[in-house]
């Protein structure tokens, strides 16, 4: 059969037999049990062996048989049935032999268009995953494609960062994966990704090449910006402590509701600090573009450059540095603001990057940079002062080295070493404005008339006196108002009060030391001292000085000292030090040494003037026969001259250095006649002249007393002793002549109480001339009696005298 001979032959013919035997046994077991055998004949057909079934039938047929015989022989009638029933089967068996034949054809037949329609399906399913698998592939490829397409799209927007993680993505998506089935698509991309972040890394290069060039530029504008953001943050402040200094002072004395608005004023201040500072950070950040060092930073990041980026970024920034504090030919004056500006933007824009550039630098790096500049500008700065010529050019650098210290401080810079410099220069620069203040002093000198000023609006008056505390009483005055100084003194206070200005600019800005209280006080003191009154003591000693000009010069003296407790409140008040806190100048008092020379010259001009008049003693007669009708011509001289001189020194000299001043010449006015008579020019005198002498010498004490009534102020001066009193000396020696016993000098309570300005010497020498006049001389002070006997008294007195001496 076809099965057998399928399952037979070759190596398995012993396994093909268990298997038949297997089968065999399961067909009897069904047939025994009665049970349907259409399943198996399907499962014979489907395999494709009915031969082998019928032939198990049939192998069946023959065991069963053989049982039949054996049964036969057993049961013979029983067999001859059999018989006649297996004939029957026999029967049914060709008729199903034949139905099987029929149905299998049938299912030949039908088998062949099922296997025919199967091959088809079969086909159709490998089409089918060919189909699947190229649109499995199309769908690699066109993610791949869009992936790209998005790359392009990125770089055409000039996004670089993310083109770089698209292709990053079709990298690990796609090729790293391996799930590109198109080899020269992928070929392709593994040649094109290299180049493309290549081409990356060289636009992002270019990008921070170009934003390297320009943030010079840019560096410098941001620099001057925020330098001057400091500066109008300084001034602000400066104005709030005014206000808080006003606001205490206020307080102190009373004024509690001022106090208050002044706080409120300087809260206010406060929040304009605040709001300014918001405005910088706003403008500097509106310049400030970093965003091509963000992107080339995170691109070289993302492409595993970003340690040579760092290093790269850092070599260039340094580098700019050098450059930058590289000198430009040209004096330091006119470059140093831009050096300035450029250095602040430049340590402005590494902060932010610092600080915002996501590690690009750190703040070693950033401190290094910073030590090197600030080292170099230190250097840079106190050489370049060592040699500038002018105070105004120190102080103009030092002004803006400071903005630059301030701006570079508000963002966390060290500026100390810089501060420390700019505090070296200190002795050079007062040095450099002593000498240019000291030129003011000699101009405004050499131009000043040495005349009264004469104030004819208010203004003026405040401009001039009471601006710098001048004013003798707080009235305000009529006006047109005549100033008891000359027009150098408000000059002079100027140049003062500018010097200090300047030196607490300097001092405020230079070494960032809040305490400069007593180095300016110091300072003003030298300028007062060495520049202005040493200039004026050099006019006081000059010859060709003259009365009015020397009184003019002492006048103005005694202002500029009173002006010193305006200078001391300046000061403290500039360095913000309480005004009870303030120290009086050291220089009041070569002011008042200067004011006392130049009283002292004053007086001797005017003694020199008295001594030129008193040349006139020459013509008067020692011997008159008679006793003179009116005073000598010497005496209306000097009236003339003292009535003349006396209202101008009064009005313009205060009245302790008035009362000083009259009572010298008075003083002088009496050593000369006495003098006159002690001189060899009067060998002889007699008592007509004596007489002469002694109305002279009433006027004059009449002339001083009146001036003692009329001035109270002189009241309280001098020990309250009237003017008449300076000519005691020659008002002695007179009443000592008209004596008729002028021996009694020798009695010392007599002459202590009558005589006790009179000198033996001299009272001896005048006595001699006295003595050898002629009798009827004497007869005609006594009326002719007793003449021996004062003559006499002369002539002990002169011996007497003479024992003395």
């Amino acid at each position: 059969m076809a099965v057998a001979k399928r399952g037979g032959g070759g190596g398995g013919g012993a396994a093909a037999a268990a298997g038949q035997e297997d089968e065999s046994t399961t067909l009897a077991s069904a047939i025994g049990n009665g049970e349907d055998l259409g399943t198996l004949i399907r499962a014979a057909f489907e395999i494709g062996r009915p031969e082998a079934l019928l032939q198990q039938l049939k192998g069946f047929v023959k065991s069963k048989e053989g049982e039949i015989e054996e049964l036969c022989r057993v049961h013979y009638e029983e067999f001859i049935r059999a018989v006649d029933e297996l004939r029957n089967v026999l029967v049914d068996a060709e008729e199903l032999k034949k139905r099987l034949a029929d149905d299998n054809a049938q299912m030949q037949e039908v088998g062949r268009s099922l296997l025919s329609c199967l091959e088809e399906l079969i086909q159709w399913h490998a089409t089918r995953a060919n189909v699947a698998a190229a649109v499995e592939a199309l769908l690699h490829c066109s993610g791949a494609l869009e992936a790209c397409s998005r790359v392009n799209s990125h770089v055409e927007r000039d996004e670089l960062y993310p083109a770089l993680k698209a292709v990053d993505c079709v990298e690990r998506d796609y090729l790293q994966q391996r799930k590109m089935p198109a080899t020269a698509l992928a070929s392709a991309l593994e040649q094109h990704i290299p180049r493309f972040r290549g081409y990356v890394e060289k636009k992002v290069s270019a990008e921070f090449s170009d934003w390297l060039v320009d943030i010079r530029g840019v560096a410098r504008d941001i620099g001057q910006l925020s330098m001057g953001a400091a500066s109008s943050a300084r001034q602000r402040e400066e104005e709030m402590r005014g206000r808080q200094r006003q606001a205490e002072e206020q307080s102190r004395w009373g004024g509690g509701g001022g106090g208050d608005q002044e706080l409120q004023s300087s809260c206010y201040v406060l929040l304009v600090d605040a709001s300014g500072e918001e405005e910088e950070e706003a403008e500097v950040a509106k310049r400030l573009q970093l965003t091509p060092v963000y992107r080339a930073h995170y691109i070289h990041e993302c492409l595993g450059l970003g340690a040579h980026f760092r290093a790269y970024y850092l070599d260039n920034r340094r580098l700019q540095l050098q450059s930058d504090l590289h000198l430009p030919p040209g004096p330091f004056l006119e470059c140093h603001q831009s050096l300035f500006a450029q250095m602040a933007g430049f340590f402005i824009v590494e902060e932010r990057v610092a600080r915002t550039a996501g590690g690009l630098v750190d703040a070693l790096a950033v401190e290094s940079l910073w030590d090197t500049a600030v080292t170099r500008m230190a250097s840079l700065v106190e050489e370049q002062l060592m040699r500038m010529p002018g105070a105004n050019h120190i102080l103009l650098v030092v002004d803006n080295a400071s903005l630059l210290a301030a701006t570079l401080r508000g963002y966390g810079y060290n500026v100390a070493p810089l501060l420390e410099a700019l505090d070296r220069c200190r002795e050079r620069y007062h040095e450099l404005l002593l000498a240019e203040r000291r030129a003011s002093v000699h101009d405004v000198l050499a131009n000043d008339k040495f005349e009264q000023m004469l104030l004819r609006k208010e203004y003026e008056y405040g401009m001039h006196v009471t601006a710098f505390g001048l004013q003798a009483s707080d009235a305000t005055p009529a006006f047109p108002y005549v100033a008891p100084f000359s027009a150098s003194v408000p000059n002079l206070c100027r140049i003062v009060r500018s010097f200090t200005d300047d030196s607490v600019s300097f001092l405020s800005h230079a070494g960032g030391a809040t305490d400069y209280y007593d180095a300016v006080r110091q300072y003003t003191d030298r300028l007062l001292s060495t520049s202005v009154a040493e200039a004026l003591l050099r006019l006081v000693r000059s010859p060709t000085l003259g009365m009015s000009q020397a009184m003019q010069l002492a006048a103005n003296l005694t202002v500029l000292e009173r002006a010193c407790d305006f200078f001391a409140a300046h000061i403290a008040r500039s360095c913000g030090v309480p005004p009870r806190l303030a120290a009086p100048l050291q220089s009041r008092a070569v002011l008042r040494s200067s004011q006392a020379a130049a009283q002292e010259r004053m007086l001797e001009l005017v003694n020199s003037k008295i001594d030129d008049f008193m040349l006139l003693t020459a013509h008067i007669d020692w011997t008159p026969d008679d006793a003179p009708d009116h005073g000598n011509a010497y005496l209306n001289e000097v009236l003339i001259y003292l009535e003349t001189l006396t209202p101008s020194a009064q009005a313009i000299l205060p009245p302790h250095a008035f009362d000083r001043w009259i009572r010298g010449v008075l003083t002088h006015v009496s050593d000369c006649i006495v003098a006159t008579f002690v001189s060899d020019d009067v060998r002889r005198f007699n008592v007509h002249s004596v007489m002469g002498v002694d109305a002279d010498l009433r006027v004059l004490e009449s002339f001083a007393h009146e001036r003692f009534v009329s001035t109270p102020q002189l009241q309280g001066l001098g020990g309250g002793a009237d003017l008449k009193s300076c000519l005691a000396e020659a008002r002695q020696l007179v009443n000592l002549l008209l004596s008729n016993q002028p021996d009694l000098f020798l009695n010392p309570v007599i002459r202590e109480r009558s005589y006790p300005a009179l000198d033996f010497k001299k009272v001896m020498v005048v006595a001699e001339k006295y003595k050898d006049l002629p009798d009827r001389l004497f007869r005609g002070v006594v009326g002719g009696s007793k003449p021996v006997s004062k003559r006499k008294a002369f002539e002990t007195l002169v011996k007497r005298l003479k024992e003395f001496v």
